[in-house]
């Protein structure tokens, strides 16, 4: 995805952020809710690659944030560059496709001390689009009552990503 339309796809999310009934936010939080906060688009970012399947594609239980427990298989690990040093994540699969938690160094601070997630597109003989400008927060960073998957620690990240959606800002955020 490239910078128009990655423009274009976060003014339709704050759209359906501030005026539909599907949205996470209370009818309070819509009230003075004005955008997200997001990372300019970071090209480097948006990767086309391999990933490595896990041999045994053990099921794990990923705690969720209400304290109950989801199920996600381990289904393959890849590794990419970030400022110079090489990380690496696991990716996981769920009956709706394919997931991504991870949480990054800026967390707390400038992201989601949670994490962010993201669904990376699968092109086919284990390649991936992981487009990490199209990283989202989890509904419950946007107030209590949701049940969001708990990062593992495999996926805990030492460098920032710079791109995606930042932690939460503005009035709207302290009435959720």
């Amino acid at each position: 995805m490239g910078n128009a339309q990655l423009d274009l796809a976060r003014r339709e999310k704050d759209r359906l952020f501030k005026h539909s009934s599907q949205s996470p936010l209370t009818p309070e939080q819509q009230d003075d809710f004005m955008s997200l906060s997001y990372y300019d688009y970071n090209p480097e970012l948006d990767l086309k690659l391999t990933i490595e399947p896990i041999a045994d594609g053990k099921f794990i239980s990923l705690q969720t944030t209400t304290g109950d427990a989801r199920q996600f298989k381990r289904y393959g690990r890849f590794s990419f560059p970030v400022e110079g040093q090489d990380v690496e994540l696991t990716l996981y699969e769920a009956d709706y496709g394919f997931f991504l938690p991870f949480v990054d160094a800026g967390a707390g601070t400038e992201t989601y001390p949670a994490g962010r997630y993201l669904e990376p597109e699968y092109l086919g003989d284990n390649r991936f689009h992981i487009d990490f400008n199209n990283a989202y927060n989890p509904y419950c960073a946007y107030g209590e009552g949701w049940s969001c998957p708990i990062t593992p620690p495999e996926n805990r990240l030492k460098v920032n990503l710079k791109a995606g959606e930042k932690m939460p800002q503005g009035e709207w955020v302290s009435k959720g």
